[in-house]
This record gives C-alpha cells, structure tokens and sequence, in this order.
C-alpha cells in the first residue's frame, strides 16, 4: 500500500489554478465577508468596552493621579497682603478679574 505523495510543480501550479478560479468567481462574496466579519469584530470590541467598569484599584489610582490642589492658607494671606500693599498687583487683580481672558 506504499504511493507515491510526493508534490511535483505541475501539481502545484493546477491546485494554484482551482484555488484562483475559486477565489475570482466568489470575489465579491469573499470581499463582502472578510469586511462583514471586521465590522462585526469592531462593533463587538466597542460594546465590550463601553460597558467595562474599572476595578477598585484603577478607581483609587486615578483618584490619587488627579488629586485636587491645595493651598496654603499661609500663601492665600501672603498673596492678599501683598495685593493690599501694592498699587501695581491691585490693578493686576482688577484687570485680570474684569478680562479673564486677556493675555
């Protein structure tokens, strides 16, 4: 029971031949599955994260990463003492409160 298996290049290039008829006369279908299968694939990785919730630690994390600043009650009199003292700072205020966004 002993055949021979053994591949020759006209073998080859026949199995190439069906393989190209096969794939040029279903083209379009093959076209519109391969796009089909990564639209589904991008609208199931979209739902998947949409509804991901974060773990407890990711939650505390992000939480010590955008910590809310603080200052001094120290530096808050600092800046009003020298407000007072200063004609040139009060008019900084003044303007700077009148026109936020004026550079």
């Amino acid at each position: 029971m002993s055949s021979n298996k053994s591949i020759s290049t006209d073998t080859l290039r026949q199995a190439a031949k069906k393989v190209a008829l096969f794939l040029n006369t279903y083209r379009v279908f093959l076209f519109f599955l391969v796009v089909s299968a990564l639209y589904g694939f991008i609208v199931w990785r979209i739902n998947v994260l949409a509804v991901a919730t974060p773990t407890q630690a990711e939650v505390q994390t992000a939480q010590q990463e955008n910590a809310t600043p603080r200052i001094k009650q120290s530096v808050v009199d600092k800046i009003m003492s020298l407000k007072d003292n200063s004609v040139r700072v009060q008019t900084l205020f003044e303007e700077a409160r009148n026109n936020p966004f004026s550079e």
